[in-house]
């Protein structure tokens, strides 16, 4: 695993309000063996890059929170996020999508929990009527929105062919192979695997006796249990970022326990370039930037609903404030946050949000 040893004062795509005041032994930054042993208060924070994403989680509680136990659970937790990355990752050689994506139509045998995700990805390409499509891979290798890529569009042509092999219905699962009907498709899962993983997170949290944390994994947040205070527990505060503010301000907020809350946004990663802006929201039917009236999708939902969270955000992105509040409101356990081009915040009936 690669590690983030420099600390980074985080803001990330949908950010948690209570600072951590401790440093974890995930990066390096315990308080040494000699104390180990010792019941200490959280929280201990640890931080690492998996998924192209700074992935963060803060432990506040557990049964016996030692400085050992707290920095176990960490590891854990990350090798986790590790062991996911080399099964999901649409590039890392070896993977379960980049056997898929590369048998050339033949059937690949693949771990039950990649058919999972992507049994859970065809639901949401077909309750969307495509919108969102997990074979968008093709379209998706032909941009950089990395802040050190050069700013490029990719030739219509190039992009039109791709678009042509963009077809959920090409996805075949027969018991644990898949298979792509069309040889030139590839499954990209990014907008529904951080938040299964996270899921997956707070469940091995749980497992060493975790009992209240917040995993980030970029703007995917999810809280287990409440926040610790004296003897009593209080919500976490989730804040809701400004869009183009470079992670430094927020809207507003959202209490959040034993909730999960997602967040997607076109100011998340883009680009300028000759005076237009381009960002990585890919509508399926064209392959460049959805040209709708949001600027950012907030989802929240009990814990253990994250990976339906990132979907929806998507798909609320793509539809546009209108028709992706009306999909929202038809659905229970879910409440969703707009952020319009125009500024504006509208939220589903059930969406706690306070302004700043």
């Amino acid at each position: 695993m690669k590690r983030i040893v420099k600390k980074i004062a985080v803001l990330l795509l949908i950010t948690v309000l209570i600072i951590p005041q401790a440093a974890c032994g995930a990066n390096g930054g315990g308080q040494g063996a000699a104390n180990d042993g010792k019941e200490i208060r959280g929280p201990v924070t640890g931080q690492d890059f998996h998924f192209d994403t700074v992935c963060q989680i803060t432990i506040y509680s557990m049964d016996h929170m030692t400085q050992a136990a707290a920095d176990d659970a960490l590891e854990q937790a990350f090798a986790l996020c590790g062991t996911y990355e080399d099964m999901l990752s649409k590039t890392l050689e070896g993977t379960d999508i980049y056997k898929i994506n590369h048998a050339g139509g033949k059937p690949v045998e693949c771990d039950p929990e990649t058919v999972e995700i992507i049994r859970m990805g065809l639901r949401y390409a077909e309750m969307s009527d495509g919108k969102f499509d997990i074979t968008i891979g093709k379209a998706v290798d032909l941009w950089d929105f990395h802040a050190d890529a050069v700013p490029a569009v990719p030739d219509p042509a190039v992009l039109s062919e791709a678009v042509s092999h963009v077809d959920y219905k090409a996805v075949r699962i027969d018991g644990n192979q898949v298979t792509l009907a069309d040889p030139e498709a590839e499954i990209d899962l990014g907008g529904i695997a951080k938040g299964y993983v996270a899921d997956r997170v707070c469940e091995k949290l749980e497992e060493c006796g975790v009992t209240g944390a917040i995993v980030s994994l970029g703007g995917n947040v999810d809280c287990l249990g409440s926040k610790p205070d004296g003897k009593k527990e209080k919500d976490f505060v989730v804040g809701i970022e400004a869009p183009y503010s470079d992670k430094s301000e927020i809207v507003g907020s959202t209490p959040a326990s034993d909730r999960t809350v997602v967040t997607s946004g076109v100011y998340e990663r883009f680009f300028t370039f000759q005076g237009r802006e381009y960002h990585h929201i890919l509508d399926p039917e064209t392959g460049y930037p959805v040209d709708s009236d949001v600027l950012g999708v907030s989802i929240a939902a009990a814990r253990g609903k994250s990976a339906d969270c990132d979907a929806l955000a998507t798909i609320c992105l793509l539809l546009g404030s209108e028709k992706g509040m009306s999909l929202i409101e038809g659905m229970d356990g879910f409440e969703a946050l707009f952020i319009t081009r125009e500024n504006k915040i509208l939220t589903t009936g059930g969406f706690d949000f306070t302004k700043r």
